[in-house]
């Protein structure tokens, strides 16, 4: 009898959990490079169900208590099993501010945290701090291959190839970069390339706060994606969130719906409880 209460209460606090992670990506639904949270759960080990009042069937003695004729399984419940970021392109929105990049494609911007520990990004909107170093809106220094990216002047442009050339004219396309002669660009200085990496299993970075991740031994090795072709750094353009409010609206509705059948369930559980000691305390 009292099995019924702890199922119900389990998938209460599934729903919970599932509607902890869906508020969390509403609350984010407007912010720069965020991915959206997806939940995934598991069942309690199932209980197998035999016949117990009888040991004879059709006529013949079945023996021992184990060999009784199966019935079916009962389930015990369920628990949260996983959390984890979906990392779906989110919409590409231009801004005209050469210091917002974005991602098309794999990969991540490594900025450096006060620890001195790295950490990663889809947001790229970026600046620069009294010191010219580049820097995200939390003062975090970009990372470039070769070091904390530093830059003299705010004219600068980034190349597809996430190479920062600085004392560019700003009036050429970055695609142009990569082309250009050499004696038309003698003022052109390579400053470094963005630090861009990615990592066999995204599924398990874990979120730390304000759009930034870190690794876990489940995510892998992390390695250079292929520059150009599966991922391309966009200067002027932003990568806003992959969180589709209509559809987390309708999977808010859902898990309200489960809850409340859960809930039910728990308070049938309670009544039927009640009357059995009521009835007993009679006899």
């Amino acid at each position: 009898m009292f099995r019924g209460l702890y199922t119900g209460a389990s998938g209460m606090k599934v729903q919970l959990d599932k509607m902890d992670a869906i508020a969390n990506n509403m609350a984010n639904v407007d912010k720069n490079g965020y991915k959206r949270d997806v939940t995934t759960t598991k069942a309690f080990p199932q209980l197998m169900i035999s016949r117990t009042d009888t040991r004879y069937v059709n006529g013949f003695e079945v023996g021992a208590i184990e060999n009784f004729p199966l019935v079916g399984v009962l389930g015990t419940g369920a628990e949260l099993n996983e959390v984890f970021s979906v990392f779906e392109q989110g919409v590409m929105k231009e801004t005209g501010n050469a210091f917002d990049m974005a991602l098309e494609g794999k990969g991540f911007f490594t900025v450096q945290n006060g620890a001195g520990n790295e950490r990663y990004t889809r947001n790229g909107s970026f600046t620069l701090d009294k010191n010219g170093i580049l820097v995200n809106k939390n003062g975090l220094p970009v990372m470039g291959e070769n070091g904390i990216v530093q830059l003299k002047k705010n004219n600068f442009i980034v190349d597809a190839d996430g190479r920062v050339y600085q004392d560019a004219d700003l009036s050429t396309p970055p695609e142009r970069l990569v082309t250009i002669n050499e004696p038309e660009w003698r003022n052109v200085e390579l400053v470094d390339t963005l630090k861009i990496v990615d990592f066999e299993e995204t599924r398990y970075l874990r979120k730390e706060g304000d759009s930034l991740w870190y690794p876990t031994e489940e995510a892998g090795v992390m390695f250079k994606p292929d520059l150009g072709s599966d991922t391309m750094i966009r200067q002027n353009f932003i990568e806003g969130s992959n969180v589709n409010p209509v559809t987390e609206m309708v999977r808010m509705i859902e898990v309200n719906r489960a809850y409340e059948s859960n809930s039910k369930v728990v308070q049938t559980q309670d009544q039927l409880s009640a009357k059995l000691i009521n009835e007993a305390a009679k006899l």
